[in-house]
C-alpha cells in the first residue's frame, strides 16, 4: 500500500474509485473516520447510521433512527461510539443530540439545551470534550460523560466549529466572515484571536485545522473554500467552485497537509498543491454527481466521497483491494 509520506502530485493524479455503496435511500449529509481505527461512520436522510471498515471496504453495521433521525455526526475515542445530532420531533423532546453505542444499538446519553437543528460537530482528540454549532445561533460545549451543558457560546448567524488536531484551541465561525479562535481550557475568557475572511459575508459551512495546525480551511454555503493561515489569519488561496441547486460542497486537508481536495458544483472533485502557492493538480471526476461530503482518511492514502452514494477513492496502482480484495463490487 502507498505510504502518506511517498504521496505526490502523481499519486494524487492516480486516485480512482475503489469501491461503491449505493443502497442509502437519501443523501449522505455527514461522515466521519476514526482518528485510530480503520473506520467510516455515515449518517444519511433515510435516517441510517452506517459502519464501514476502510481495510477491507465492507459495511460492518447498519442501524435505523427513525425517531431522531441523523442528520451531523463524529466518532468519539471509542471506535464503537459515536455522537449523532437529531433532526427530527425536535420540538417535542429537545433530544438534538445523543451519544451512541453502534456495538449494541444503544442511546448512552441525550444532551439536551439547543433550540434549532444542530449543523455542525466536533469532538476533542485529546479527551471526552465535544461541541456543537446549532442554528440558534449558539455553541455548546459538552462532556460525554455529563448531560448537562458544560459551557456556552452566543454568537450572530449560523455557527461553524473545529477542534484543531492537538485540541488546545478551537474555531467558531460566524456572520460576516468571522472566525474567533479559543483557547480550549479557558473559552470562558473570550476570544483570543479574531480573523475576518474579507470579501466574502456567506456563512461557513465548515472548519478544518490540518494536521500540524499551521492551516485553516473553510468551505461557505456558497461554495467557496479559503486556505487560512492558522496563527494570523492570512489568506494562502481562495477557490470558488462551481455552484449547486440546494447542495453545499465539503472540501478536506490531505494528512501531510501537502493537498486541499473539495467538491463543487461540477461533479468534479478538484485537487491542490498548498505547498508553496496553491496550484492544481488534478480535476477528478467524482462518478456521483456532487459531492457533499469529503473527508480524507487519516492514517490512509484514501478519501471517502458521498452524495447519495458513498465511494472510496484509493491510488490506481492499489487495485484491486486495499489490503485484501473486494474493492470493486457493488453494494
Amino acid at each position: 500500500m502507498t505510504a502518506l509520506s511517498e504521496l505526490n502530485d502523481d499519486i494524487v493524479r492516480s486516485m480512482s474509485v475503489g469501491a461503491v455503496f449505493s443502497d442509502f435511500g437519501g443523501k449522505v449529509n455527514s461522515l466521519d473516520f476514526h482518528r485510530t481505527a480503520d473506520l467510516l461512520v455515515t449518517s444519511s436522510d433515510d435516517d441510517s447510521v452506517r459502519f464501514y471498515d476502510t481495510t477491507s471496504a465492507k459495511l460492518v453495521k447498519t442501524t435505523y433512527h427513525k425517531k431522531h433521525g441523523a442528520d451531523r455526526i463524529c466518532f468519539t475515542h471509542h471506535p464503537s461510539s459515536v455522537v449523532c445530532s437529531s433532526k427530527h420531533n425536535l420540538d417535542n423532546s429537545g433530544e438534538f443530540l445523543r451519544y451512541l453505542s453502534m456495538y449494541d444499538n444503544r442511546c448512552l446519553r441525550y444532551f439536551k439545551g439547543h433550540k434549532e437543528r444542530v449543523v455542525s460537530l466536533s469532538m476533542s482528540p485529546v479527551n471526552d470534550s465535544f461541541m456543537s454549532g446549532s442554528l440558534d445561533h449558539s455553541v455548546r460545549i459538552w462532556d460525554l460523560r455529563v448531560n448537562a451543558c458544560q459551557g456556552i457560546l452566543h454568537l450572530r448567524g449560523r455557527p461553524t466549529v473545529a477542534y484543531d488536531q492537538q485540541g488546545l484551541v478551537f474555531a467558531v465561525a460566524m456572520e460576516g466572515g468571522a472566525i474567533k479562535l479559543f483557547d480550549s481550557r479557558s473559552y470562558d475568557k473570550g476570544p483570543f484571536d479574531t480573523f475576518l475572511v474579507g470579501g466574502d459575508t456567506a456563512e461557513v459551512c465548515d472548519i478544518k485545522f490540518s494536521n500540524d495546525g499551521r492551516s485553516m480551511l473553510l468551505t461557505t454555503t456558497n461554495n467557496n473554500v479559503y486556505l487560512l493561515d492558522a496563527y494570523n489569519g492570512e489568506k494562502k488561496g481562495g477557490f470558488s467552485m462551481d455552484s449547486s441547486q440546494n447542495a453545499t460542497i465539503e472540501a478536506t486537508f490531505t494528512p501531510d497537509g501537502q493537498y486541499v481536495c473539495s467538491g463543487s458544483g461540477d461533479g468534479n472533485i478538484h485537487v491542490w498543491n498548498i505547498n508553496n502557492e496553491p496550484t492544481k493538480v488534478a480535476c477528478l471526476d467524482s462518478y456521483i454527481g456532487v459531492p457533499t461530503c469529503l473527508k480524507w482518511a487519516p492514517r490512509r492514502v484514501m478519501f471517502a466521497a458521498a452524495s447519495s452514494v458513498l465511494t472510496f477513492w484509493i491510488p490506481n496502482d492499489a487495485k484491486p483491494g486495499l489490503e485484501s480484495g473486494g474493492l470493486n463490487s457493488e453494494v
